[in-house]
C-alpha cells in the first residue's frame, strides 16, 4: 500500500518513493533474452475512483475488491470499497465507508474483507456477501501531543499500513507504525472485533514489510532500521530479530516451498531523508531499487534482483514460480521467475502501478495504478488488469 496523504503525516515521506533512476543489475539483465521470448499479455484498464489502494480477489465471490480513500482536500469523496467484474472491471457494487480506506486483506471463506483505516488507526470489517460493514474496531484511541508550534494537538501516535488475517486461530494481525513512539503488532479477535494484544518491538522506525506464514504460524516484519523480526504467532512473541543489509524494505512475498523472503528494497531519496534524521548514525550504504532474497529460517541474505526505480508491491505465484513487482516510480510491472530470479516480463502501467492481488486459478494479476503529477487533478486512478 502507497499512503499518499497529506504532508503533515510522516508516512508520506517514508512509505513511498516518487524518484529515482533504475539500477542495472546482473540478475535482470539476464534475463532479456528471456525476456523477448515469453509470449504477449493481454492488458485492460479502467479509471474508477479517487484514491485507490489495496486490492484483493475473491475466488468464492468471482469480484475483486478494491479500496478507495476517496481522495483528499475539500473535493474529495467518500471512502469505499468497489466490487468490480473481474472480466470486465465494471463496478457491481459500493460499501460505503465511514472511515478512509487503505489496506485490505481478504479471509475468502468466512466472506469478509477487512480494511486499514490507516488515518484514523482503525480498521473497518466488510460482510462481502452481504456488502456491508459489519463493525469497525479502534486499535488506539489518540493522545496529547506538541505540534510544529508547541501547541497541545490530539493525534494518533501511529498509523497503519499492513493486515493479514489468521483464519484458523480467529485473529487479524495490523502492524502500528510509530518512530519515536516505537511500532506495534496489534492483535485482534475477529469473533468479538476487539483488541487483544498490542505487542511492542518492531523498533522506533517505521515497520512497513508484512508477511504470514500461516503453516509455520509467523509472522516477519521489516522496519527502516533494516531489521528482520520473526513474531510467533501461537505465542505472540517475537522469535528473532536479524539485521540485515535491506535499507528501505518494504513488502514482503513468502515462498513456503524455499523458505524464502522476497522484500522489496525501495531506494528512495525522500525514505532515505527521513532516516538519516529519525534514525542516530544512520549513513546511508545501498542504493535500493532491488528485491532482497532471505532465508526466512536464518534472515542470510541469498540473493538481489535488480528491479526498475521504486519498487514497491511483491506478490508470488508458487505454483507457477512467478514473482511480480511494482515499480513505482518507473511506472511499470515486472515479472521474474522465482527460481533462476531472471527477467521474464516488463508491463508498462503508467503512472505508478502500487498493489496486487491475483486470480490464480486463470493465472490474471489485479493492480492498482496511482495517478503522478501529469495526471488531471482530482481524477479517478485506476485498475488494470493483466491475463497472462
Amino acid at each position: 500500500m502507497n499512503l499518499l496523504k497529506p504532508s503533515s503525516l510522516v508516512a508520506v515521506a517514508v512509505v513511498v518513493a516518487l524518484t529515482g533512476c533504475a539500477q542495472p543489475g546482473t540478475s535482470a539483465n539476464a534475463g532479456s533474452k528471456a525476456a523477448a521470448s515469453q509470449p504477449a499479455q493481454q492488458v485492460s484498464r479502467q479509471a474508477l475512483a479517487k484514491g485507490l489502494y489495496e486490492l484483493a480477489y475473491s475466488p468464492r465471490q468471482n469480484a475483486v475488491f478494491v479500496a478507495s480513500s476517496g481522495g483528499f482536500g475539500a473535493d474529495a469523496d467518500g471512502a469505499k470499497v468497489l466490487r468490480l467484474n473481474p472480466q470486465t472491471l465494471a463496478v457491481e457494487g459500493e460499501i460505503a465507508l465511514e472511515r478512509k480506506a487503505f489496506g485490505v486483506t481478504l479471509d475468502d471463506a468466512a466472506g469478509r474483507l477487512y480494511v486499514g483505516n490507516t488515518v484514523d488507526l482503525s480498521v473497518t470489517v466488510v460482510d462481502i456477501v452481504g456488502n456491508r460493514v459489519v463493525g469497525v474496531v479502534q486499535l488506539e484511541e489518540k493522545v496529547q501531543s506538541k505540534d510544529k508550534d508547541g501547541k497541545d494537538v490530539a493525534r494518533y501516535a501511529r498509523d497503519l499500513r499492513e493486515l493479514a488475517v489468521d483464519p484458523a486461530n480467529k485473529r487479524l494481525f495490523l502492524t502500528g507504525h510509530g518512530g519515536e513512539n516505537g511500532s506495534v503488532l496489534y492483535v485482534v479477535n475477529t469473533e468479538t472485533l476487539k483488541v487483544d494484544k498490542v505487542l511492542p518491538g518492531l523498533g522506533n522506525a517505521k515497520a512497513p514489510g508484512f508477511a504470514f506464514d500461516a503453516a509455520g504460524q509467523r509472522l516477519f516484519v521489516t522496519n527502516l532500521l533494516g531489521e528482520l523480526i520473526t513474531i510467533n504467532t501461537r505465542t505472540l512473541e517475537i522469535a528473532q530479530r536479524v539485521k540485515t543489509d535491506a535499507e528501505q524494505p518494504l513488502n514482503i512475498a513468502f515462498d513456503p516451498a524455499s523458505q524464502r523472503l522476497f522484500v522489496t528494497d525501495q531506494g528512495a531519496d525522500n525514505i532515505r531523508n527521513y532516516q538519516a534524521k529519525s534514525i542516530p548514525g544512520f549513513a546511508s550504504k545501498h542504493p535500493g531499487n532491488r528485491v532482497a532474497v532471505f532465508d526466512a529460517q536464518t534472515g542470510k541474505p541469498l540473493g538481489s534482483i535488480a528491479t526498475d526505480a521504486g519498487p514497491m508491491g511483491v506478490l508470488l505465484d508458487a505454483p507457477r514460480q512467478r514473482l511480480y513487482v511494482t515499480n513505482r516510480a518507473a511506472g511499470n510491472v515486472t515479472v521474474y521467475d522465482s527460481r533462476s530470479q531472471a527477467l521474464l516480463q516488463t508491463i508498462p502501467l503508467p503512472s505508478h502501478p502500487n498493489s496486487l492481488a491475483l486470480d490464480t486459478q486463470r493465472n490474471v494479476l489485479y493492480v492498482s495504478v496511482k495517478n503522478g503529477e501529469k495526471d488531471p487533478k482530482g481524477s479517478a486512478e485506476s485498475v488494470a488488469r493483466i491475463a497472462f
